[in-house]
Formats: C-alpha cells, sequence, structure tokens
C-alpha cells in the first residue's frame, strides 16, 4: 500500500469511529461507503485488508442504526459484520459485533440477549478484554434481561461492571444506556431520587449525539413515572408540557400514569387507547407491558372487573415469555394480581412468582449486626446518601444538588465517619441495613 494511501485509509477510520461515537448516521454510512471503496482499490491493495475494513464499516453502521432505531438493518449489518470478522481471523472485530447483536436482541427477546452477552463475555475472559468497551455492552445487556426479570440485586453486579468500563466523554452513546439502565434498577428498587438524576444524565449525555437516540423518549416516560411515584404530579406535567417527543408512545403510558395519580382513570384509559391499538407506536416493546398493565389498574379503579382482567391477562402474556417481573415492581397492583390468580387465567405460575416479588419489597427487620450511627445524619448527608447507590461521580452528585464538589466530599467523609464505613459500597451496605435506603429486591 502506498503511503498516501495508508494516510486516507487511516483518516477513513478515524472519521467513522468519531461519527459512530457520537450517533451520527448519516456521517457513518458516508464514511462506511467510502472506505470500503478505498480498501478495494488496486492501490490500496494488502492481504486481507479490504476485508478487515469492510468489517469494520459493516459493525460501525450496525451499531449506529441500532442508537437510531433502525433495528432490522442494524442487526443484518452486524451480522454480515461478525461473519466477515470471524471468517478472517479478526477476534476483536468479531467481539464487538456480538456485543451490539446482543443489545439489539432486547427488543425481540431478552433471553437471546442473555445469552448473546454471555458469549461476548466469554469472548473478552479468552482474550483478556474485560476492560474493553465492546465487553460494557454486554454486562450492560445481562443487566438489562436481569433487571426486566425483576432481579435489580443479581443486575446491580453487572451494571457496576459496565460503570467502571465507560467514560461518558468517550462513549456517549454508550454511557447514556448505562445511565437509562442505572435509572430503571434505581426505580426497580423504589429509589425515586437516584433514579431522576440518571434520567437527567441521559438528557445531557443526548445533547452531545448528533442524531435522537433511541433511549430517551423511555428516559422522559421513566422520569415522569419517578416524578408521579413522588407525588410531584405539577412538576411532571410541566416536564411532559415542555418536551419534544411528548406525543410519542412511551410518554402516553407515563402521561396515564400521571392521570391516575390525579384519580381520573378515565382520562388514563383514553390516553392510553391508541398504544394499545398500535396507532401510537412504541420504540421499545416492554414498554407495551407498562401500558397493559396501567390500562388494567384504570379499569379497576373504574370498577369494570372484567377489563381489568383482560388488560391484566394480556400484561402476563407479553411478560410470560421472558419472565418479566419488572413491571410489577414499576406498576404495583397486589389486590389486582391476587385476585386474577382466583380466576381463569393461563399464567398461576407468573403471578405466583410476581406475589412473591411484591411481598419482598416491604420493609425489613434492621438486622441484629447492624448498628445506628455514630451520630444522626443531617438532612445535607442523607441527601447525598441517596445518590451514592447510583455511581454518579461526586462532581454529578454536586450537579444534581446544586452544590461545589467540596460540599460533596465533605458530606461523604462524615457519612462514612457516622456509619462507621471506609468506603461508598460498605456505606451503601450499611445504610440499606439500617433501613436509611431501600433494600434490594428479593430481599427478605
Amino acid at each position: 500500500m502506498s503511503c498516501l494511501a495508508g494516510s486516507q485509509v487511516l483518516l477513513g477510520v478515524v472519521r467513522l469511529l468519531l461519527a459512530r461515537q457520537h450517533g451520527d448516521l448519516p456521517a457513518v454510512t458516508q464514511e462506511a461507503q467510502q472506505l470500503q471503496a478505498l480498501a478495494g482499490a488496486p492501490e490500496a491493495a494488502q492481504p486481507g485488508l479490504g476485508e478487515e475494513l469492510r468489517a469494520l464499516a459493516l459493525i460501525s453502521l450496525g451499531i449506529t442504526e441500532h442508537w437510531a432505531g433502525r433495528m432490522e438493518e442494524a442487526q443484518r449489518h452486524l451480522e454480515q459484520g461478525v461473519v466477515v470478522a470471524r471468517r478472517i481471523g479478526r477476534p476483536y472485530l468479531e467481539f464487538s459485533g456480538l456485543a451490539y447483536q446482543a443489545l439489539g436482541e432486547i427488543p425481540r427477546s431478552f433471553t437471546r440477549a442473555a445469552e448473546r452477552s454471555w458469549q461476548t463475555i466469554e469472548l473478552a475472559r479468552q482474550h483478556g478484554w474485560t476492560d474493553e468497551v465492546p465487553a460494557a455492552h454486554a454486562y450492560a445487556t445481562l443487566a438489562a434481561a436481569l433487571a426486566w426479570q425483576g432481579r435489580p440485586e443479581d443486575a446491580e453486579a453487572w451494571l457496576q461492571r459496565a460503570e467502571r468500563t465507560i467514560r461518558a466523554d468517550s462513549e456517549p452513546t454508550v454511557a447514556l444506556a448505562v445511565y437509562h439502565l442505572r435509572g430503571v434498577i434505581e426505580l426497580a428498587r423504589g429509589q425515586e431520587h437516584p433514579a431522576i438524576a440518571a434520567f437527567r444524565a441521559v438528557e445531557r449525555l443526548a445533547g452531545y449525539l448528533a442524531e435522537p437516540h433511541l433511549l430517551v423518549p423511555s428516559a422522559h416516560a421513566y422520569l415522569l413515572h419517578a416524578l408521579g411515584h413522588l407525588g410531584e404530579t405539577e412538576r411532571a406535567e410541566q416536564v411532559l408540557a415542555s418536551l419534544d417527543d411528548r406525543d410519542c408512545g412511551e410518554m402516553r403510558v407515563a402521561a396515564a400514569g400521571l392521570w391516575l395519580a390525579r384519580g381520573d382513570p378515565s382520562a388514563a384509559t383514553a390516553t392510553l387507547a391508541p398504544v394499545l391499538d398500535g396507532s401510537v407506536p412504541l420504540s421499545w416493546p416492554t414498554w407495551l407491558v407498562h401500558a397493559f398493565m396501567r390500562e388494567a389498574i384504570a379499569q379497576d379503579a373504574l370498577g369494570d372487573a372484567g377489563a381489568a382482567g383482560r388488560a391484566l391477562e394480556r400484561t402476563l402474556d407479553l411478560a410470560e415469555p421472558d419472565g418479566g417481573l419488572l413491571t410489577f415492581l414499576l406498576h404495583p397492583a397486589p389486590n389486582l394480581i391476587e385476585r386474577q390468580l382466583r380466576q381463569r387465567t393461563a399464567h398461576a405460575a407468573l403471578i405466583t412468582q410476581i406475589v412473591g416479588l411484591l411481598a419482598g419489597r416491604t420493609p425489613t427487620r434492621l438486622p441484629a449486626r447492624s448498628q445506628p450511627p455514630l451520630e444522626p445524619l443531617s438532612k445535607s448527608e442523607i441527601r447525598v446518601l441517596r445518590y451514592l447507590p447510583t455511581h454518579l461521580t461526586a462532581p454529578e452528585i454536586a450537579s444534581e444538588l446544586s452544590v461545589s464538589t467540596t460540599t460533596i466530599k465533605t458530606h461523604l467523609r462524615n457519612l462514612y465517619a457516622k456509619l462507621g464505613v471506609h468506603s461508598r459500597g460498605e456505606a451503601v451496605e450499611s445504610a440499606r441495613a439500617l433501613g436509611l435506603l431501600a433494600p434490594a429486591a428479593h430481599q427478605r
């Protein structure tokens, strides 16, 4: 290869990767096409180079299409890229493609997504790539599957691995997904304030991207859900009115929750109707499960037991294949669930699991080995404490609370001293045992 051709290939690779990091699909498409054309030129001939660049271009294109919501094209290009990488013996490219293939399985099956994730993680272990960015995709995908199954404490360990690997300034598209998942897991634990902080971080990162990110509407909807659970319906309505995506399917599901919080189930059912009949699409199929659950709750509030039972049965139909229990943590309705068990249902086993899961959400007694704080925590220290499970950095917590980083570090030192611990993880564990933070799900 001539020096000039080599320089052109190198510049093309750099431009491609930069465009991919910022989710710029038009630029990625253009650079991928140009790179493949350049690699195929006679003057650029070098054994294996053309195929290697083709694999890189296809995988990069698939990654960017995924975040743009073009799932079918994304999976096709990723599969093509992985096949080429495997054929020419480029395991790192194969590893990158597999990680996003796992993520791309989520809209279709969390079970398949988890299987793909384990495949990717095993490849990372074989080659010593467990701290590489594609491994973080696999960790986050596995965490998402576990969270969907109502297992936030199991998801936590894998999410922490992803959080340790990803840097928001270099991988904003991936960091955005990790923050989104952090928010969902905190919601599953009943920790609305940290969840809100995580979804606000999603908004900030989205501002760095060239194209709309697939997860932003979902993050906005979960943000409204968290505000509604806190009883801050007026604030939630102000946020909803300010959003550009307020008419999408996810936002209608969230708005229905606000109507329920205000005691107007009729308005909730009217808001949900276009989502349930498919005339207003959803970006993620998981939100259809949330939609039917809210419909069941609304119909029950209206006194229509038949309609409520049908909507709940449809919720269970959608949740059963992947053991999806998250919806029932986010929208707990134990009386409605237990009544369904006494009716004719095809999901008795799943309902039994749900009943047990909801029972596990009740506060636990203080373990005998746990000692109260050496001194009472101040209100400011408690506010900081609630952010520790999110793994936001001290500067990020400072931004959320509108104080200086120095102030946050002072509060952290005081927290550790009062709790008698020496690390953030120990502080979270101690605070949960003391009842200062909600216990992890499944805790008995």
